[in-house]
């Protein structure tokens, strides 16, 4: 199977396991799962497509983002995450890092201003634990627009988050009071108190610095991650 056919054959398989499993005449359970050999059945149906269980495991071995998991035997297939109809993905549930990053288009950031970060027609809101990613993920919408979400701030206020079997953060949604954009240069500095359960920390090492989408509040680990992860992303591009 050509790259091209494997790009394509992965943007339906999200279609069916995401939002419309009815497209191809299978149902998933509870969970989001669904029988493996059904599932190939129905894609190969149309004559469009010429699944076979092979060619199903390079699609989800090789997909960068892992979007996909099969149970232990094979016999069922769901996405991680990124539905847009009603299933338990038996998401953990998790304490999140200080800061998340959220990356958007900026034809959508008004609203985002206003309305603070909703799923739309999503289940959940998705966070990125880097700026590099959130980068990328805004620049499939136009001139990307990062928010960094006070996720930590959030956890302490009852919010709960989500991690996902491909690592990505999930939210309900996220209150404006939580997101600072990119480009804003007002710097924060978080404190959590001791407890019974957890040591001082304390995130006073914050600054702002400037990237390819404006000025970013980062500690100056991230921001030497950062960095790196742009330079491999050069070199792949060469």
């Amino acid at each position: 199977m050509t790259n091209n056919n494997l790009k394509s054959t992965s943007k339906f398989i999200s279609l069916i396991l995401r939002h419309h499993p009815e497209v191809i005449g299978i149902t998933l359970d509870e969970h989001g799962w669904a029988d493996v050999q059904e599932f190939i059945d129905g894609i190969n149906k149309d004559g469009k497509h010429d699944l076979t269980l092979e060619k199903l495991e390079e699609i989800i071995r090789t997909d960068e983002k892992q979007r996909y998991s099969f149970n232990e035997d094979h016999t069922k297939i769901r996405a991680n995450q990124g539905h847009s109809i009603p299933v338990d993905v038996e998401l953990e549930k998790t304490y999140p890092p200080e800061i998340l990053y959220h990356g958007t288009g900026e034809k959508y950031a008004s609203s985002i201003d206003k309305e603070g970060l909703l799923p739309k027609s999503r289940l959940y809101v998705h966070l990125s634990k880097d700026v590099q990613t959130a980068e990328e993920v805004g620049s499939r919408h136009g001139k990307p627009v990062v928010y960094q979400v006070n996720a930590g701030e959030m956890s302490r206020d009852g919010i709960t988050f989500y991690l996902s079997a491909n690592g990505v953060w999930l939210v309900k949604s996220v209150p404006v009071r939580y997101l600072i954009k990119s480009g804003d240069r007002g710097a924060i500095h978080y404190e959590e108190k001791k407890d019974e359960s957890s040591a001082l920390l304390e995130l006073t090492d914050r600054q702002i610095y400037d990237t390819p989408i404006g000025p970013v509040c980062m500690s100056k680990t991230e921001h030497e991650m950062y960095l790196e992860e742009a330079e491999l992303r050069r070199a792949r591009d060469k």
